[in-house]
C-alpha cells in the first residue's frame, strides 16, 4: 500500500462559485505547515479567499504559502505557537488587517500513543491546549469579527475524526479532544443563530505525516508488524482499503464553508469509508 503523502494538484481541488469566496474575506487555517492543514490552506487560496496559515513549523508553513501562491492564490503564513494566548491574539489581529475574517479551519493536532495508566500528563496537557483550548480561543476571537461583517455571517470548521465517534485503545487523549471538538462545534452553532455556522469533519486515516508516524508505535503497543497495523488496524474496518488524501479532506472544508452548505449547522461530515457505520466484527 502506498502511504506517501500525495502531492496537491489544481485538478484535485474543489473550486466552487460563491460570491463570498473573494480576496476581501479571510480564511484562517491552523496546522498549515503540513498534511490536512496545508491542503486546506492551498484549497482556500485556490478558491480566491485571502488565506492566513498558522503553524509552529515555519519551514513547512512557508512551503505551503509558496504552493498556494504558485497556484494563483493569496496566502500569508504566520508562525504561531497555538499554546500561547498572546500569539493567537496577535495573529487574529494581523488577519483582520487583511480583510474580513469570515472562515476559520481548526485543524492543527498531534498524537501520542499510550495507555491511560502510562499516559504522560504533560502530553495530556499539551494535547488539550493545542487541540481544544486553541480552537475555542480562536473561535472566541474570530466570532466578533464575523459578526461585524456586512451580513454578520461566518463559518468555523473543526477537524474531528472517527475518534470523535468511537474510541480505540491507546489513544485516550486524542479520543477526548476529538469528542470535545464536536461539542465545541455544536456549542458554536447553538449560539450562532444560523449566521455563525459551524461543522466538523470526521475521517478515518489520512495520508499525512501524523498518521504515518503512528504506525511504529501502534505496532509496538499491539505486538504486531507495521504492515499488520495498516492492514488490520487502520484500514481493517473500512469498506475502502485506501487512505484518504489530504486534499480530499480539504475539499470537505471548502464545501462546508460555501453557500452550498447553508444547512450544515453543527453537523459532522463523516467521510470514513464506512468504518463507523458499517463496522462488522470478524
Amino acid at each position: 500500500m502506498d502511504v506517501q503523502e500525495p502531492k496537491i494538484t489544481k485538478e484535485d481541488i474543489l473550486e466552487l462559485r460563491d460570491s463570498d469566496f473573494n480576496s476581501n474575506n479571510v480564511c484562517i487555517v491552523t496546522g498549515a505547515g503540513s498534511g490536512i492543514g496545508r491542503a486546506t490552506a492551498v484549497a482556500a487560496a485556490a478558491n480566491k479567499l485571502m488565506t492566513v496559515g498558522l503553524d509552529i513549523d515555519e519551514s513547512g508553513g512557508k512551503q505551503t504559502q509558496k504552493m498556494a501562491r504558485d497556484m494563483g492564490g493569496q496566502m500569508t503564513f504566520l508562525k504561531t505557537d497555538l499554546c500561547r494566548d498572546e500569539q493567537i491574539k496577535h495573529v487574529v489581529s494581523e488577519a483582520a488587517e487583511l480583510g474580513t475574517i469570515r472562515y476559520l479551519a481548526n485543524i492543527a493536532g498531534i498524537q501520542h500513543i499510550d495507555s491511560i495508566e502510562n499516559f504522560p500528563m504533560e502530553k495530556y496537557d499539551l494535547m488539550q491546549r493545542l487541540m481544544l483550548r486553541a480552537p475555542f480561543y480562536l473561535a472566541k476571537l474570530c466570532i466578533p469579527h464575523m459578526k461585524k461583517s456586512a451580513d454578520g455571517v461566518g463559518v468555523i470548521g473543526n477537524m474531528a475524526s472517527i475518534h470523535a465517534h468511537i474510541c480505540t485503545i491507546n489513544k485516550p487523549v486524542y479520543n477526548i479532544t476529538k469528542f470535545g471538538l464536536r461539542a465545541l462545534t455544536q456549542s458554536i452553532a447553538a449560539e450562532g443563530e444560523g449566521k455563525i455556522r459551524s461543522f466538523s469533519v470526521s475521517t478515518g486515516f489520512v495520508k499525512t505525516a501524523l498518521a504515518l508516524k503512528q504506525i511504529p508505535a501502534q505496532a509496538e503497543q499491539r505486538g504486531i508488524t507495521p504492515e499488520e497495523v495498516v492492514r488490520y488496524v487502520m484500514m481493517g474496518s473500512s469498506r475502502i482499503k485506501e487512505m484518504m488524501s489530504p486534499i480530499e479532506v480539504a475539499n470537505l472544508f471548502i464545501f462546508g464553508f460555501s453557500r452550498h452548505a447553508k444547512y450544515l449547522i453543527a453537523g459532522d461530515l463523516l467521510f470514513d469509508g464506512g468504518m463507523v457505520k458499517t463496522y462488522a466484527q470478524k
